[in-house]
C-alpha cells in the first residue's frame, strides 16, 4: 500500500467535531471502502488485506475522531457493523503539486486584466487553479454550495411548465454570464453548457470539474419533480471536450 494517497479531510459540525485531517495510509484504505458502502469489521480485514489487531487499531483511532461510527448487525449483537460519521470535505494530494499554465502571470494577464468578461468570474477560475496546483480537492464543498445556490434560485426560475421551466434556467445562465446552456428532455435529461463560467479557463485534468454546476442542478431539478435525482457530468471542458455535458436521471 503506497504512501501517496491524498490526504482527506471530514468534519462533522452537528456533533461538535472540528476538522480531522486523515494522512495514515492504511486509515485512507479503510476510509475509501466505507465511502462505498457499510461494512462488517470481517469483510474490512479481508478487503484490506492487514491483520485484525491492526485493523482494529486504526478503526479506533477513526472512532476517537468521529470519522467513523458503528452499530450492531441487527441478526447478532457481536458483529458490528462500521460506517462513515462525519461529512467528507475533500482532499489534498501532495505528489500533485507544480506550476500550472493557469496560475503564471502572462495567462493572466491576457484572461483576467485584458478579458471583458466578469472579473470575480475569472477570479474563481484562478483560485481553482491554484487549488489544482496545490492537490487540493474541494469538490464535496464546492457540489454542496451548489446545491445551496440551487435550492435559493429555484421559487424565481419554477414554472408547472417543464419546458418553460427550463427557458427560465436558460435566460438565467445567460443573463448571469455563466454560459450558454441547453437540455434534451427523454428518460434522461441530458444538460449541455457553453462557455461554462466554472471549468472553461482551468487546466486541463481529464476529469471532470463542475461540480457547483452539478450541485445546483441536482437542487434545481429533485426540487422540480420532488424526489432525488442523480446529476453526472460526462463532458467537460476539463476533459478537452470543448462543452460540459450533464445527465439528470430521476432515482424515484
Amino acid at each position: 500500500m503506497g504512501d501517496d494517497k491524498p490526504i482527506q479531510i471530514f468534519s462533522n459540525p452537528e456533533k461538535n467535531i472540528g476538522v480531522n485531517v486523515v494522512k495514515s495510509p492504511v486509515k485512507l484504505t479503510i476510509l475509501e471502502m466505507l465511502r462505498g458502502s457499510d461494512m462488517e469489521f470481517d469483510e474490512i480485514v479481508s478487503n484490506i488485506g492487514k491483520s485484525k489487531s491492526t485493523v482494529s487499531v486504526h478503526l479506533k483511532g477513526l472512532r476517537e475522531l468521529g470519522i467513523v461510527s458503528y452499530k450492531f448487525h441487527p441478526e447478532d449483537n457481536r458483529r458490528k457493523i462500521f460506517y462513515i460519521n462525519s461529512k467528507y470535505l475533500g482532499s489534498v494530494n501532495v505528489s500533485e503539486q507544480k506550476e500550472l499554465e493557469e496560475t503564471q502571470k502572462e495567462y493572466l494577464v491576457n484572461n483576467i486584466i485584458n478579458d471583458e468578461g466578469d472579473f470575480t468570474i475569472l477570479l474563481f477560475h484562478t483560485l481553482r487553479a491554484m487549488l489544482i496546483q496545490e492537490g487540493i480537492n474541494i469538490d464535496p464543498i464546492l457540489q454542496a454550495t451548489g446545491n445551496r445556490i440551487g435550492r435559493s434560485l429555484f421559487d424565481s426560475l419554477y414554472d408547472d411548465d417543464l419546458e418553460t421551466f427550463l427557458a427560465n434556467i436558460v435566460q438565467f445562465w445567460s443573463d448571469k454570464g455563466l454560459g450558454r446552456v441547453s437540455f434534451e428532455v427523454g428518460e434522461i435529461i441530458k444538460i449541455t453548457s457553453l462557455d461554462c463560467f466554472e471549468c472553461e479557463l482551468l487546466p486541463k485534468t481529464g476529469k471532470p470539474a463542475c461540480f457547483l454546476d452539478t450541485g445546483i442542478f441536482e437542487a434545481l431539478f429533485s426540487e422540480y419533480f420532488n424526489c432525488p435525482v442523480s446529476v453526472i457530468e460526462i463532458q467537460c471542458y476539463t476533459m478537452g471536450d470543448g462543452k460540459c455535458v450533464f445527465e439528470v436521471e430521476l432515482l424515484n
